[in-house]
């Protein structure tokens, strides 16, 4: 009966001192935006779409001689 006091006692002793000289668990400094918040990013994301837009309209369909007109 008296082990497990002690492992109790010992775990207590590690948690707390873990808890006291343990590595820092602060929030980051500085706000942090998601992607989807973030202007430059949806810049970016709307700047590659309108290339591959270009992309595929300029290019003829695969096994094709010219773009498809109707």
């Amino acid at each position: 009966m008296i082990y497990v006091v002690a492992l109790i006692g010992l775990v207590v002793v590690a948690v707390l001192l873990w808890k006291s000289f343990g590595p820092e668990t602060a929030a980051p400094r500085g706000r942090v935006t998601g992607p989807d918040d973030d202007p430059e990013f949806l810049w970016r994301m709307g700047r590659d779409a309108a290339r591959e837009r270009r992309r595929s309209t300029d290019r003829p369909e695969a096994g094709t001689d010219r773009p498809d007109t109707d």
